[in-house]
């Protein structure tokens, strides 16, 4: 599958932040890109922005297979530069430190996992963004298998395809279909210029009423 990677759009992307994209995706028909609200940063800090390299994992078929972590470990093998690794349903814990410590060598931005994950205290102070559903100690192995990488998804509630944009911060995680990207990034911008210029307004002392009315934008 073919898609296209501007290192321009991650960079304007990383300016943004997440309840403006989610709005301008609402105004072009696109209501449903925000996930789950229980998926949360790591850390408050936490920010990410990138394209979609999408993981899918199922329960694990056995406790002792003959190749242990062996699609968990061609995923992350897999990471290029500016990518995000977004991670299925999952009810056990998929990601750890040694496993960021990898991806962040090859580029990796983040990591979004509708699961857990462990070794959380090493992650935040390699500062290396993750977003879960929360905190599990128990290792994958032999409960959880990646059947592929790179194929369509579902991650809290939300369809991803692989190379769709992700943005997550404090607010939570929005996916940005890579067929709307430029219109995106572009309403995203102006809309960032007008709630400037509103606040500026408001600060002034303008009523929220008037601003609204004045300016379209609230």
């Amino acid at each position: 599958m073919t898609t296209t990677r501007r290192s321009d759009w991650v960079e304007r992307l990383s300016q943004l932040y997440t309840a403006v994209v989610a709005d301008v995706l609402d105004r072009l028909g696109y209501r449903n890109q925000i996930l789950r609200e229980d998926i949360r940063p790591l850390f408050p800090e936490a920010k990410i922005a990138g394209y979609a390299l999408t993981v899918h994992v199922v329960p694990a078929a056995e406790i002792a297979p003959a190749e242990p972590y062996k699609g968990e470990l061609a995923a992350v093998d897999a990471l290029q530069k500016d990518d995000v690794m977004v991670v299925s349903h999952c009810s056990g814990s998929f990601w750890g430190e040694l496993l960021s410590t990898a991806a962040r060598y090859r580029g990796c931005r983040g990591v979004v996992i509708d699961g857990f994950t462990r070794d959380t205290q090493k992650i935040i102070g390699m500062g290396f963004p993750v977003f879960c559903r929360g905190i599990h100690c128990a290792d994958s192995l032999g409960r959880l298998d990646v059947t592929g990488h790179n194929l369509p998804i579902v991650c809290g509630d939300v369809a991803v395809m692989p190379g769709d944009l992700i943005l997550a911060d404090y607010d939570g995680v929005v996916v940005v279909p890579s067929s709307v990207a430029e219109k995106t990034l572009e309403a995203a911008e102006e809309k960032v210029r007008g709630e400037n210029l509103v606040r500026q307004k408001l600060a002034e002392g303008m009523s929220a009423t008037e601003a609204f009315k004045r300016y379209g934008i609230l």
